[in-house]
């Protein structure tokens, strides 16, 4: 069953995202959304073909996307797309970006993509059947001392709250590594081995929903900022099995 959608994440989100690529290197037309976010014309239509093809193949299923919100709510399954993860990152011709694709079932992510075209690195991962990157097996480093581990966070100001702020700082005064790769990308890294640590402050369903499995399947540790293993929790805290407990003890509050 989950080797079916496998496949699927992965033939979706390189659709979707082959489409998005088509526009990398092109001055796109920028439109600013309610939250501030930006979109262009490659976000748009990278999820229009996404949705166009889980429509064909899975009729009955919901769609939530970041683009063009939610069908078909009440569905047993749904699908969940962030068609340019890292659009910030995308209309600079900066490189750390990626199409993501989700299937679940209420809050379990049956399988998760996550393709990133300029780079040439697609992980997928599925419920009980492993991660696998650029299609061999792959799995979060074993690195078990914050100073010698590598962090990464996307946006290290965490404009909502001083004590994650805080928290932050102490982790990566720490820490050996310390960069804002962040967007999806972080989570790529985290999952094969090359990073330690990934955290956002303020995530969506589509932003997290896909690297979930990816991370948990490469034998990670996926949480929210209160320590529940959900990518449906608004944050994420991302990070190798070894490091999971020491990291969390300095991020989260003991009243959390």
């Amino acid at each position: 069953m989950n080797e079916s959608y496998l496949n699927a994440v992965a033939e979706v989100a390189t659709l979707a995202g082959d489409f998005a690529m088509t526009h990398y290197r092109e001055s796109l037309d920028v439109v600013l959304k309610q939250d501030g976010s930006p979109v262009t014309v490659a976000d748009r239509g990278a999820e229009q073909l996404a949705r166009s093809w889980i429509e064909e193949r899975f009729p009955d299923d919901g769609i939530l996307g970041e683009e063009f919100g939610d069908i078909r709510p009440d569905a047993k399954r749904r699908w969940i797309i962030d068609p340019i993860d890292g659009t910030k990152s995308f209309i600079r011709r900066v490189p750390l970006w990626g199409t993501l694709i989700a299937v679940a079932e209420g809050d379990t992510v049956l399988a998760g993509c996550a393709y990133f075209p300029v780079i040439d690195e697609i992980v997928v991962a599925a419920l009980g059947e492993g991660c696998f990157w650029n299609g061999a097996p792959c799995s979060v480093s074993s690195q078990n001392a914050i100073t010698r581990s590598t962090v990464l966070v996307t946006d290290d100001r965490f404009p909502n709250t001083v004590n994650r702020a805080s928290a932050w700082r102490t982790l990566a005064s720490q820490a050996d590594v310390v960069r804002t790769w962040g967007d999806c990308y972080g989570y790529l890294l985290v999952a094969t081995g090359r990073a330690d640590v990934m955290l956002d402050d303020i995530v969506a369903p589509w932003d997290a929903a896909a690297l979930y499995p990816i991370v948990t399947e490469a034998g990670g540790v996926f949480t929210d900022w209160r320590g529940n293993p959900t990518p449906f929790g608004d944050d994420v805290i991302a990070t190798n099995a070894t490091l999971a407990a020491s990291v969390r003890q300095i991020l989260i509050p003991p009243s959390s």
